[in-house]
């Protein structure tokens, strides 16, 4: 089973210790009521996985384990089949043990864009606010945090960040809650939050920018990556029904508009750093994520323009800090 003592000892002592007033009482609540129903065989395959020490992990230019001697055929073909039947894999890539987890989104790409606009992340205290199945996080691992918190309410994901943490020797700097940013208390303990891909699902995105603001200490940095438009400071997309059929897209604003939002909630020194157009090349359908991609969701015969017609995705990342 996925236990969260180890969690609770590793933050009994320091900034994070006053969480533990409510984060137990959430999780047990979240075991009674909310698992999914195939969570249980989920967490079985992830039982069923080896435990392995590396003798070469990197996760600073990739997510990559190796062994001096490597997998008998048998054994990486078993490991193989239970990585798969956690599909989909959607953030990645994972390459651990010479099997290579193929995912949906080139999350490498996205990372090397925002990587040289990044403060140092060594010694750092980082939450990582809808993470998916994690591969960021190790990444963030990889440039010498102290601890990575994830937080996700997708049980999948918690799972596939499981297997790929067993198979990477148990690396006690990252952890994942399948939590929502709405449940944590305003905890200004992290020096570094990242919100990517996040606000654009949001109902109320200033609510969530008080939320990440709420979670950071003074001077803390905010990295924040979101769908946006062309456009000034004055332009904004709100979705009829769907976005590239998305249902719950609510708002898309311009990156100048982004800009205006957070400093109107307060934070300072903010700065837009990239904007990049989502290719075909980033996001699609693997062996390893067999559904639809971004080439169903864009127009058929125009690849500037979502199914829907709306301008096709493009993301920007924002830096900024809290006064």
């Amino acid at each position: 089973m996925i236990d969260f003592g180890h969690f609770y000892q590793q933050i009994a002592i320091g900034p994070l210790s006053h969480w533990l007033e409510t984060l137990p009482c959430q999780i047990e609540q979240w075991k009674k009521t909310t698992q999914h129903g195939q969570f249980n065989s989920w967490q079985k395959i992830v039982q069923n996985l080896p435990n392995i020490t590396p003798t070469d992990l990197d996760l600073k230019t990739a997510v990559m384990a190796k062994n001096e001697y490597p997998l008998c055929p048998k054994e990486k073909q078993r490991i193989t089949q239970l990585l798969k039947s956690l599909m989909p894999w959607r953030k990645g890539p994972f390459s651990l043990y010479d099997i290579d987890i193929d995912c949906e989104w080139r999350s490498d790409w996205k990372w090397q864009r925002i990587l040289p606009y990044l403060s140092p992340l060594t010694d750092k205290l980082v939450l990582d606010v809808g993470c998916g199945n994690g591969y960021h996080m190790w990444r963030m691992v990889g440039e010498g945090a102290k601890m990575v918190i994830g937080i996700d309410p997708t049980q999948l994901f918690l799972c596939q960040f499981a297997a790929v943490r067993k198979l990477i020797g148990n690396n006690q700097q990252a952890y994942l809650l399948p939590l929502g940013i709405e449940q944590l208390p305003s905890l200004a303990a992290f020096d570094t939050v990242f919100s990517m891909g996040v606000l654009y699902h949001r109902r109320s995105p200033l609510d969530h920018l008080y939320q990440l603001k709420n979670q950071l200490v003074s001077g803390g940095e905010l990295i924040l990556e979101s769908l946006v438009i062309d456009g000034d400071e004055n332009q904004c997309l709100i979705p009829n029904d769907r976005y590239a059929q998305m249902r719950n897209v609510y708002f898309i604003p311009s990156a100048k508009m982004l800009k205006i939002w957070l400093e109107k909630c307060g934070f300072c020194d903010v700065y837009i750093v990239d904007q990049t157009v989502t290719t075909l090349e980033e996001q699609r359908k693997t062996a390893w994520m067999e559904t639809e991609s971004l080439a169903n969701f864009l127009a058929p015969n125009n690849i500037h323009l979502t199914v829907e017609g709306y301008p096709a995705p493009l993301r920007a990342t924002l830096v900024a800090k809290k006064r």
